[in-house]
């Protein structure tokens, strides 16, 4: 698709001032698309609402509780995306009255905060945050608007820090299960880029599948032993079922359960990929748009050496 394809209606983005809105603002104006933002008004003179402002983004302070407020700023767009982070009160509400909203103002299309492995494969109870945008998309299709969820797997940034599966220090690769089992990849950008182009596609399906590199443990492994010229070694802490356990313990001790990403929750991440039940299904759809390269997991670990 070229930019000749684009809709010339404005992009509405919630969640502009988070880490992934910002990346998907700076794409669509890269490809000329308007940009309206939405913003709660707390964060009006924060450096991110600053940065989209210079970018050429429309910057609308808003509150999600206010119906009115949410469908004028819908109004004349050509696609509603949503970059919301949050529990239940933002994933599952704030994200009903976006959608509502999108649908009075009579918006063609609607691009939901999932971002994630392929949650729709789970079983229920396996993933909180999981859980809540099964919640939502369940009301997604029940509404008259045309919807596109994009599919990513794990964000490889999480390779470098809050994923413990490479182990820099003792030059480990910590896994549960199978070593040969494929885990799905995609930078924060790569999947932002992918995403501004997905809004400006008015025959966007109802699921994108995408990943910048797709490894088993042991290509992790491989990629992390080219990338330093030292050796890295598997280590299996144990089964799918021992980390089952761990998971139930460590939400016992420390439930947290006002924080959105506690330490459980991203053993059960970690959990859903390594079953995979969460692989994102073939053929995937990296090839939609032309012209996007994605970085690959030896790319994004060389800037660490």
């Amino acid at each position: 698709m070229d930019s000749a394809s684009f809709l010339p209606a404005p992009v509405v983005l919630a969640g502009a001032t988070g880490q992934l809105g910002l990346l998907i603002a700076h794409h669509l104006r890269r490809l000329g698309a308007p940009v309206r933002a939405l913003i709660r008004p707390a964060a009006r003179r924060s450096a991110e609402a600053e940065s989209l402002r210079l970018q050429g983004v429309e910057v609308l302070e808003v509150d999600y509780q206010d119906t009115a407020a949410l469908t004028a700023a819908c109004r004349g767009a050509g696609c509603v995306v949503s970059a919301l982070s949050g529990l239940r009160e933002v994933i599952v509400e704030a994200q009903t009255r976006l959608l509502d909203a999108a649908v009075a103002a009579g918006v063609p299309r609607f691009i939901p905060s999932d971002f994630a492995a392929d949650f729709t494969r789970l079983p229920e109870g396996s993933n909180r945050n999981f859980d809540l945008r099964r919640e939502f998309l369940r009301r997604l299709d029940r509404a008259p608007i045309r919807a596109t969820s994009i599919l990513n797997g794990m964000f490889m940034e999480l390779l470098k820090g809050q994923a413990p599966l490479i182990q820099p220090g003792p030059r480990l690769i910590i896994y549960w299960g199978d070593a040969d089992q494929l885990l799905d990849f995609t930078t924060m950008p790569d999947t932002a880029a992918f995403t501004a182009r997905a809004a400006l596609d008015a025959d966007a399906p109802r699921y994108l599948r995408i990943a910048g590199d797709v490894r088993s443990i042991r290509g992790l492994q491989a990629a992390a032993t080219a990338d330093t010229g030292l050796p890295y070694r598997l280590f299996r802490v144990g089964g799918l079922g021992l980390l089952g356990g761990l998971i139930k313990l460590t939400r016992t001790l420390v439930p947290a359960p006002n924080e959105v990403f506690p330490p459980w929750q991203g053993m059960q991440y970690l959990h859903n990929m390594l079953t995979g039940q969460a692989k994102l299904a073939a053929p995937l759809d990296n090839d939609r748009y032309p012209g996007l390269r994605w970085t690959t997991v030896p790319e994004l670990l060389k800037p660490a050496r």
